[in-house]
C-alpha cells in the first residue's frame, strides 16, 4: 500500500482536466504507471483517487462480501457507482469524468488532499466549509476515534 501526503489547490479547465502535482507524482514514482481509479466518496460529497495498487487492496474487501445478502449486493452496486480508470494524459493531467463533476459540485478550483491511501478531491469551496471545525469538537472526536489505540 502507498502512503500519500499532502494538500494542494489546482484549477479545472473547461473539459474537467486539471494538473496533477508534481509533489505526488514524486510519492508514486512508477506506480503512476499502473494508473489510478477515481470514484465517489462513501461519507462526504469529494471525490476519492486511488493509486491502482490501492485501489486493489479496496475493491478485495468489497470483493469478500457474500453477494447473496441484499445489503451487501446494494453496497457493492453503490460503493461501485462511478468508478473510472484513470492516466495521466501526456501533459501530466488528469480529466475528472463529467458525472464525477457534477456529483461533487466541482466547478473551476479544486483541492486535493491526501487521506492515508487517496487523495480526496474536493471543489475549494465545499472543502474549506469540510475542514472549518470547532477544535473542541476535533478534540473530542480525535480521543473518542483514536484514544483506545495502543502502540506497540
Amino acid at each position: 500500500m502507498i502512503n500519500i501526503l499532502g494538500t494542494y489547490e489546482c484549477k479545472v479547465d473547461a473539459k474537467g482536466r486539471f494538473m496533477f502535482p508534481v509533489q505526488y507524482k514524486g510519492q508514486l514514482g512508477d506506480s503512476i504507471r499502473q494508473g489510478m481509479v477515481i470514484k465517489r466518496s462513501i461519507f462526504k460529497k469529494c471525490l476519492e483517487l486511488f493509486p491502482f495498487e490501492n485501489w486493489q487492496e479496496e475493491s478485495m474487501m468489497v470483493n469478500k462480501l457474500n453477494m447473496f445478502k441484499k445489503k451487501n449486493a446494494e453496497f457493492a452496486t453503490k460503493f461501485m457507482a462511478g468508478v473510472k480508470p484513470l492516466d495521466l494524459d501526456g501533459t501530466g493531467r488528469i480529466l475528472i469524468p463529467k458525472n464525477l463533476i457534477k456529483y461533487s459540485g466541482i466547478t473551476k478550483e479544486i483541492v486535493l488532499t491526501s487521506v492515508v491511501n487517496r487523495i480526496e478531491i474536493w471543489d475549494k469551496a465545499a472543502y474549506e466549509t469540510a475542514v472549518d471545525y470547532d477544535p473542541d469538537d476535533f478534540a473530542e472526536l480525535a480521543e473518542e476515534v483514536m484514544g483506545e489505540l495502543q502502540t506497540d
